[in-house]
């Protein structure tokens, strides 16, 4: 386990979606119980671990407000979430947002990060190594992340995929020509 995550919010979805009393999660990616229950056990290590979660609480488009829209009290990430921010092992790091609502990149981060709502989460990977030394960013079922991953760990970011066995294949997938 890092010292530090953003977590992408497809983590704490696939997560919530392992408990069968879960309600309101719509579709869930992976929809396999053996991916997500892999994803729970990784959110439950993180939960018991001193880890940080890096935030933004940005009222409309921070990872706050996405965490929020996403999920509800009743679903274990937001539990874990909340655990975290009661505890204090947050870091809350300052993003600015285009008119869009999309987070501003560093120069040049916009032709490869071109999935503009995870650009939120690679901004905010950013401003936490920027200010604390080091961030993991860790994703269970995006696999856009595969595509970023050497990219972002030469600017040095940690990128964690959570069920590799499950994204990389799909990643790959995409990329071979019809």
């Amino acid at each position: 386990m890092e010292e530090r995550y953003v977590i992408d919010t497809n983590v704490l979805i696939a997560a919530s979606a392992a408990d069968p009393l879960a309600k309101g999660l719509g579709d869930t990616t992976p929809s396999e119980p053996e991916y997500q229950e892999k994803v729970l056990r990784w959110l439950q290590a993180f939960e018991q671990s001193p880890a940080r979660m890096v935030v933004n609480f940005h009222k409309e488009h921070g990872i706050d407000a996405e965490y929020h829209g996403c999920l509800n009290g009743s679903h274990y990430g937001m539990q874990v979430y909340e655990w975290k921010l009661t505890q204090s092992l947050f870091d809350n790091v300052d993003l600015s947002f285009d008119a869009h609502g999309h987070a501003h990149l560093p120069a040049g981060w916009e032709v490869t990060i071109h999935d503009r709502a995870d650009r939120k989460m690679v901004a905010a990977g950013f401003a936490a190594r920027d200010e604390h030394g080091s961030c993991a960013i860790a994703f269970a079922s995006d696999t856009d992340w595969h595509a970023w991953q050497e990219a972002l760990e030469r600017a040095g970011l940690c990128i964690e995929p959570v069920i590799p066995e499950w994204s990389e294949p799909r990643f790959r997938a995409k990329q071979k020509p019809s």
